[in-house]
């Protein structure tokens, strides 16, 4: 199993693209920017989009892939694209995204019978297993309903936190699972730190605290950092007492989980 880094910024400008991830060659979890760089043969193999939350900069890959991937998949009569999400992410597509007025319905097109997307409720505790790979829904604590994911290999899980503020019900979720690679976000730097208490995200000093209850061995990388921030809040979280590598995720790097 392989991840793909197609985008790891909290906002776009050149060079930054938002929060996309490809498992493997079939498999996006969240649908941020980051999924324009992928070919449209790359597109089309897609077959299962995992979704954190229901902010634009997660899920608008998901209405433009629809639009590019349609006429492709419908040639080879491919089935419907799963869209997972908990409930009220699902909701919000519906009516705020897939509504005839923001965008097409893609949930009926190009027949409600069959459509190229599928939308398919999940919860905090699933698991989802999408050929060899299980995928766990994990608890994420956001201004709107949330989750994060735990992708499981045999070297240790690769867990993503989603958008995040602190969050001890993630932390009691992973005790005593073997962690690899945490990736976790921290969005603000310590000057915006109010800012990121009441939008629910992570600064340096929220993040070292929560890294306090973190598994021990994993490795950890930051991202959804905003464009032109990088540097700062990597130089604030290294000047924390953490007793932890911390590195920032970038586009095109790639999790080999084996």
């Amino acid at each position: 199993m392989k991840i793909r880094v197609l985008g790891c910024s909290g906002a776009i400008a050149a060079g930054n693209r938002t929060t996309a991830f490809l498992l493997d060659h079939d498999v996006l979890i969240d649908a941020g920017t980051g999924v324009g760089d992928l070919s449209l043969q790359e597109m089309a193999q897609v077959d299962h989009i995992l979704l954190s939350h229901s902010h634009l900069d997660h899920v608008l890959g998901v209405a433009l892939l629809a639009d590019s991937v349609i006429r492709k998949r419908r040639r080879h009569r491919r089935p419907p694209i799963q869209v997972h999400g908990l409930p009220a992410t699902l909701d919000a597509l519906r009516r705020h995204i897939f509504n005839g007025i923001i965008w097409p319905d893609f949930t009926r097109l190009p027949s409600a019978e069959s459509p190229v997307l599928r939308l398919m409720p999940i919860a905090v505790g699933d698991e989802l297993v999408l050929g060899n790979r299980r995928i766990e829904v994990l608890p994420a604590e956001h201004s709107v309903p949330a989750v994060g994911y735990a992708v499981h290999a045999s070297a240790g899980a690769w867990v993503f936190t989603g958008d995040t503020g602190p969050n001890p019900a993630l932390w009691e979720h992973l005790a005593g699972l073997e962690v690899a690679h945490l990736v976790i976000e921290t969005a603000f730097g310590e000057e915006e730190s109010e800012l990121a208490a009441v939008s629910a995200h992570l600064c340096p000093s929220s993040l070292a605290t929560e890294l306090l209850s973190a598994p021990p061995r994993a490795a950890v990388h930051l991202t959804h950092v905003k464009p032109g921030e990088l540097d700062t809040v990597m130089r604030e979280v290294h000047a924390l007492p953490t007793g932890r590598t911390i590195a920032a995720l970038q586009v095109g790097q790639v999790f080999d989980l084996g």
